[in-house]
């Protein structure tokens, strides 16, 4: 026969929820306080799970909700607001976003139809500084909307680091590069010979 204190004995109606599973004997309900009066009892036949004074006080009249099953909402990102007010149209509340999203198009356009000798430098470096322009915004701006993606410390870093990168491979590239870094090119020496 069976312990009645095994949870794989009990039916899933009977056995405690993670949430009233405290630190204690496994798998029993305990009392992280170490209060005398928090002591808990097996639940009867019939009950739907264990009896502790938190849960008879929270039955008795006191206000107890139980943690969500399922997450409907997200919390909005740290200036994740409109940037202009809620009666503007659509493009005017993006207007951030709308504007690295712009310079970053255009630096695409420059790439793609290379209409003059060093178009892929300067296409990148517009692609680049469209990221630059993103963290300069998430700092200064108060409200970015959906430029905000993460915290505003994070989203900063992020384009800073991503646009300051995308420039300097811009301005390095072969060739007849615009930018030379002696220790870099000694450095390639090393790994490739």
């Amino acid at each position: 026969m069976r312990s009645s204190s095994s949870t794989s004995s009990r039916p899933p109606s009977a056995r405690p929820r993670r949430s009233d599973v405290t630190s204690g004997t496994p798998g029993r309900p305990g009392n992280p306080d170490g209060a005398a009066g928090a002591d808990t009892t097996e639940p009867e036949a019939g009950a739907s799970g264990p009896v502790t004074a938190a849960s008879s006080s929270a039955a008795a009249g006191g206000v107890r909700r139980p943690p969500p099953r399922l997450t409907t909402d997200t919390a909005r990102p740290e200036g994740g607001g409109r940037a202009a007010s809620g009666d503007a149209p659509a493009p005017a509340r993006q207007w951030p976003l709308l504007t690295v999203l712009g310079l970053a198009g255009l630096g695409l356009l420059v790439v793609g139809t290379d209409p003059f000798p060093q178009a892929f430098r300067v296409g990148a470096i517009l692609i680049g500084a469209a990221l630059l322009v993103g963290a300069v915004m998430r700092r200064v701006l108060p409200s970015v909307g959906m430029l905000a993606v993460r915290s505003r410390f994070t989203d900063m870093i992020t384009y800073g680091v991503m646009g300051g990168l995308i420039v300097l491979l811009a301005l390095m590239v072969q060739p007849s590069p615009w930018l030379k870094i002696p220790f870099l090119e000694d450095i390639l020496h090393l790994t490739v010979t």
